[in-house]
């Protein structure tokens, strides 16, 4: 688990430099990937939950990102009234040439099990999630 926990520390790290970015940022930027491939819209308040930070930390987030070009603040499309915040293809690109070629290898060695090993693998790590960060 230390290991694995240094390799991610690192590889965060590798990317928070190459995108001149803080921790914070990058963090926040990885959660509206996730949530996008998910489907799912992403507001403010969602980016201050995930990162446990206030509101105005968030708003200096956010218009760091925007103004770097990595995001971008729209209306929900339902709800007019609210905002949403989406990554731009800058940050997709910025991602891909960080990760692309980490996250093909990493489904190569996830290709090396079968669906009852990840699914092991898998409630192991959600339950040391929740050791680690019980809220």
């Amino acid at each position: 688990m230390r290991t694995f926990s240094d390799a991610i520390d690192r590889m965060h790290g590798g990317m928070k430099d190459e995108m001149d970015m803080n921790a914070t940022d990058v963090a926040a930027l990885r959660m509206m990937v996730m949530r996008e491939e998910q489907g799912q819209a992403v507001s403010p308040h969602d980016v201050a939950r995930h990162l446990r930070i206030s509101t105005a930390s968030t708003t200096k987030l956010l218009d760091r990102l925007s103004e770097s070009g990595h995001v971008q603040r729209r209306r929900h499309p339902h709800d007019r009234r609210a905002l949403i915040v989406e990554i731009t293809d800058l940050t997709r690109e910025d991602l891909r040439r960080h990760f692309g070629r980490r996250i093909g290898e990493m489904r190569a060695v996830a290709s090396e099990f079968d669906d009852d090993e990840l699914a092991a693998i898998s409630r192991f790590l959600e339950r040391m999630s929740v050791v680690l960060d019980p809220d």
